[in-house]
């Protein structure tokens, strides 16, 4: 008898055999690769994936035994060997189901090549050989990119269906937690009575009417690429989650996955979805979630880490940088999810937000996923088209392809223009500061956490002053947002310096909005903030400034060069249709780095050897692109509490987690310079910590650092 698995707590026999274990894992395998017509595939790859677990030696190890065994490299050299041709796909997923997927070929004695040479022939083992069918692709296979992308789902496949046939016999408890999320149609049930209790009451509420019933009519059409445009304020986001709640149902599509550049807003969002759908139904999957420390269902709880792991729930939200960066990744915790992705309604939140430096294979892997994979892409923004093919942007969507959900899109905009933009010119940050304190209720936005800070020190004393920044953790600025929302709802005054974290989908109102001189679509989003529900007499003010020492940061002056010129030609209307065209125009088309790391030729060279760079792509594929070092916040008794056990707690991952809310990201230079000044401790010799409050963090600031910081992004 060979196994696969021993267990602690149970006599030999009762071990999990080798056979059950293969066969398992092959069947669910099969399973997840039959969403994207690959089941022979996934079939295939479960098989083989542990074959050299037969090897004598390794059956020694689960009794005991220190010999170093390889188990994966039986299995690939096998496939590789009886499946010719693209038998050395599913070798990638074999040898790479426990340390991740290597590159083809690079030299090292970790690459496929030199791996597929060195490893054992198990044939010798086996008790009996298992019998292929033969493999042919099931999508056409014409670039690299392709073959793989197709590899990388296979992989999801495979370790998604290892890790659970483990679980099921060494933790059945927490296989079976797994389960309990509502179906798809319960959800578009309790959205549309949601929607119903809506009165058209106002002018605006009747084009958000409109909105959501094109929405609801665009959803009978074949999965595909879509476009939502919809200015700011026209309710895109339940409109746009109408629309694929809908479409999921007619078209049997298993879930959404709503993806939002910013996790400044992500808990927003989330927090409305949970509302209309239902707790049980949202999945959040980013860096700052962690669950309420009052929270007293533990198998809530369980169950929403689980389905983070592989996404197996019915509505994930999540970032740009967690999907994205999964799509090109090797690595098995961040690649279980990704056959969840086949088969699903993508909701790209923001969708011009997408780094310039990447865009060409985030355009690559949307594309792949609507043709190849039975997913719908909803690019979903204000400020369309950004990425779709033309003139000056070659590398974009194929316009033809893509359905534009409202049928006269620009038609919302007169509609929807509740603001007029002023260009200010030349102003210092005391003017600003002026300005503000002269205004009850107004919003500052700038663009870097220096010049908040700086602006919001000159402000006049007095109540209900406010900022905002990533120097604050979210726990911090989630209560000031609450402040703020409380300030303007009961008409108090209410002052804020914020940077560009509050921008998107942030759902403050202000009569006044100062902008300093930033991208055309960064401004637009700005005026989102302004008269938001058309609740003032007349139009809000969006009032747009320089600095007067001219210092703008390196990363923004080509989008502030483009936003000027736009500004110039379109001065009357400069949020209109023809302004965001030739601001994209200027500031993104023309780019010369939309595949900043070669990402798309690297996998075009290994095309006809099938030699492709996994593990160096996904190293190479960060969308941010920084060493900042989180430090830990003990912003309140709780933050404290978590602290105080992270000492001596047996199982530090659980704490880490709900110490996410409590984090602030700092540069290394920072880091040093707080560690110098006494200012970091460090719990076990691992987990950088405040010493106090005081006088490292203020409770307007956030942490404050003297040395000289670099220009922050938010697209985190």
């Amino acid at each position: 008898m060979f196994y696969a698995h021993s267990h602690a707590d149970l006599p030999k026999d009762s071990w999990h055999t080798l056979d059950d274990h293969l066969t398992g894992v092959a069947l669910m395998a099969r399973e997840f690769a039959d969403s994207f017509n690959a089941g022979d595939w996934g079939h295939a790859s479960g098989i083989g994936h542990d074959l050299g677990k037969y090897q004598p030696p390794f059956q020694k190890r689960l009794e005991g035994s220190k010999e170093s065994v390889d188990h994966s490299g039986p299995g690939a050299r096998w496939i590789h060997e009886t499946i010719k041709g693209y038998g050395k796909l599913i070798a990638y997923t074999i040898l790479g189901h426990h340390g991740g997927m290597p590159d083809g070929i690079s030299g090292t004695h970790r690459d496929l090549e030199e791996r597929l040479k060195t490893a054992a022939d198990i044939r010798t083992c086996l008790p009996q050989t298992p019998q292929l069918p033969a493999l042919k692709p099931p999508i056409r296979i014409q670039n690299g990119f392709q073959a793989a992308f197709f590899t990388r789902m296979l992989f999801s496949c495979l370790v998604d269906a290892d890790f659970l046939d483990t679980e099921r016999f060494l933790n059945p408890e927490k296989f079976h937690a797994r389960s309990g999320t509502p179906p798809l149609r319960d959800l578009e049930h309790a959205l549309t009575r949601h929607m119903q209790g809506f009165q058209a009451t106002s002018p605006i509420n009747e084009k958000r009417t409109e909105i959501l019933k094109a929405c609801l009519e665009a959803a009978n059409q074949p999965p595909g690429l879509f476009s939502l445009t919809v200015p700011t304020g026209g309710g895109k986001t339940l409109a746009s989650m109408a629309f694929a709640l809908k479409h999921a149902g007619l078209h049997q599509l298993k879930r959404i996955i709503y993806v939002i550049p910013f996790t400044s807003i992500i808990e927003q969002n989330a927090e409305v979805f949970r509302d209309v759908l239902g707790e049980k139904a949202i999945i959040e999957h980013h860096s700052n979630f962690a669950p309420d420390p009052e929270e007293e269902d533990a198998q809530r709880l369980l169950a929403h880490r689980l389905a983070s792991e592989n996404w197996d729930a019915p509505v994930i939200v999540t970032t740009n940088v967690q999907f994205f960066e999964s799509l090109f990744a090797n690595k098995p915790s961040r690649c279980r999810k990704l056959h969840n992705i086949a088969g699903s309604v993508i909701i790209l939140d923001e969708a011009q937000m997408l780094p310039p430096a990447y865009i060409e294979p985030c355009l690559a892997a949307l594309k792949e996923l609507t043709e190849n994979y039975r997913a719908s892409v909803v690019l979903c923004t204000a400020t369309q088209p950004a990425l779709e093919k033309g003139p000056h942007f070659e590398k974009g969507l194929n316009p033809e392809y893509i359905r534009e959900i409202i049928p006269d899109p620009f038609h919302f905009h007169d509609a929807f223009r509740r603001t007029k933009l002023t260009l200010l010119g030349d102003q210092s940050d005391q003017n600003i500061a002026d300005a503000i304190t002269s205004t009850e209720q107004a919003l500052c936005i700038v663009n870097t956490r220096k010049r908040a800070a700086d602006i919001f020190s000159l402000l006049e004393e007095g109540e209900n002053l406010f900022h905002l920044s990533a120097r604050m953790c979210p726990a911090h600025r989630k209560q000031t947002l609450q402040a703020i929302r409380r300030c303007l709802h009961n008409k108090e005054v209410c002052r804020v310096v914020a940077t560009q974290l509050v921008e998107a989908g942030v759902d403050v109102s202000f009569p006044m909005v100062f902008r300093e001189m930033a991208g055309l679509d960064s401004i637009c989003q700005a005026a989102g903030r302004c008269n938001r529900n058309g609740e003032i007499e007349g139009l809000g003010q969006i009032q747009v400034f320089q600095p007067q020492d001219g210092k703008s940061p390196k990363m923004f002056r080509r989008n502030i060069a483009a936003a000027e010129s736009a500004l110039r030609q379109f001065a009357d209307d400069p949020f209109s249709p023809q302004a965001m065209h030739h601001y994209f125009k200027e500031a993104y088309w023309l780019s010369p780095t939309l595949d900043e790391k070669d990402i798309m030729p690297s996998f075009e060279e290994g095309r006809k050897s099938l030699l492709f760079p996994f593990r160096t792509v996904a190293e190479k594929f960060r969308l941010i692109e920084n060493a900042m070092q989180p430090v830990l916040v003990p912003w309140d008794d709780h933050a404290q509490k978590l602290i105080e056990e992270l000492t001596w707690y047996p199982h530090p991952s659980a704490l880490l987690r709900k110490l996410q809310t409590y984090t602030v990201q700092v540069y290394p230079h920072e880091f040093r310079q707080l560690g110098e000044k006494g200012g970091i401790m460090m719990i076990n010799g691992t987990y950088p910590a405040l010493t106090g409050l005081d006088p490292w963090y203020s409770k307007d600031l956030g942490l404050v650092v003297d040395a000289e910081t670099s220009p922050e992004s938010f697209i985190i």
